[in-house]
């Protein structure tokens, strides 16, 4: 027997298209607002930043507080640091973390499935508990004031939740290609190398980015770990501005926007992968 069509109402599903719009837009803006005040106080002297009431226009328009911004503090330097602690990150956790996330989703072994569980339990584990255990550590192995602290642990597992994601992922691709690949020979590396990772671009590309994202806005690390004004990240930097006495507003905020512009530029370029990555992640329970 045919399945009766359930009758539609085209005017009720547009109007909820449209509200669905418009609360989007909505709520987007709101969490715009914040940035676009950042945005225009970074052009602004320091005395109309603490104007009452308000002004969301510049007046007199200020962009020589970038360069000043970027002089007063070695921001180029700090641009470097943060730059090359972020892409180490990137490497690792996306190499690291796409090894492990293959053995839980493809290889079978005993205990796979609690060992799993354990990764994920990590995830109740905050950071700070971390804080001086790993700092007596790295006290002992002569790694204080340098990099090390800040990128050598990505190297052992990338984090649980990034071994997730990949999981997830890795478990949407076809198991009949892994299989005809070791028809043809193909070792259990070559299948992960050769085939899950080309495929799984998506989700390499959406870890990389959270990666990066957590090691460009990282404060806390830098500040415990290095100590040299020399090795201080953007972040680092940003935090040095309120150890002087007379705080300059309009430079911190100019530094402040300065310092969002790689991450922006860095979505810009790679959205299409990052909602792909986050939406196939999802798909298999």
């Amino acid at each position: 027997m045919a399945l009766s069509k359930v009758s539609r109402k085209p005017g009720s599903e547009k109007a909820w298209h449209w509200l669905t719009i418009f609360l989007l837009f909505f709520f987007a803006a709101i969490m715009f607002i914040p940035f676009l005040w950042l945005l225009t106080s970074s052009f602004k002297t320091q005395n109309q930043i603490f104007q009452y009431p308000p002004s969301w226009i510049p007046n007199p328009f200020q962009p020589g507080n970038y360069v000043r911004a970027l002089t007063y503090k070695p921001f180029a330097l700090y641009f470097r640091n943060s730059m090359i602690i972020a892409t180490l990150n990137v490497i690792a956790v996306v190499f690291t973390a796409s090894f492990c996330a293959y053995g839980f989703a493809r290889v079978r072994f005993k205990g796979r499935e609690f060992w799993f569980g354990v990764v994920m339990a990590t995830l109740f584990l905050p950071y700070t508990i971390l804080i001086v255990p790993n700092f007596l550590i790295f006290t002992r192995l002569g790694w204080v004031n340098t990099f090390l602290p800040l990128t050598v642990p990505l190297f052992f597992g990338g984090g649980a939740f990034n071994i997730f994601l990949l999981r997830q992922f890795f478990r949407t691709i076809p198991e009949e290609l892994a299989d005809a690949a070791r028809i043809d020979g193909c070792t259990e590396f070559g299948i992960y190398w050769r085939i899950f990772l080309p495929l799984a671009k998506p989700a390499l590309i959406t870890v990389g980015i959270f990666t990066f994202l957590a090691a460009w806005n990282d404060l806390l690390g830098p500040i415990i770990y290095l100590r040299s004004p020399d090795k201080f990240t953007v972040a680092a930097g940003l935090a040095s501005f309120r150890s002087q006495t007379d705080i300059s507003w309009d430079l911190q905020l100019a530094a402040a926007t300065a310092m969002t512009v790689p991450v922006i530029l860095l979505f810009f370029f790679t959205q299409r992968y990052f909602i792909k990555g986050i939406v196939m992640s999802g798909l298999k329970g």
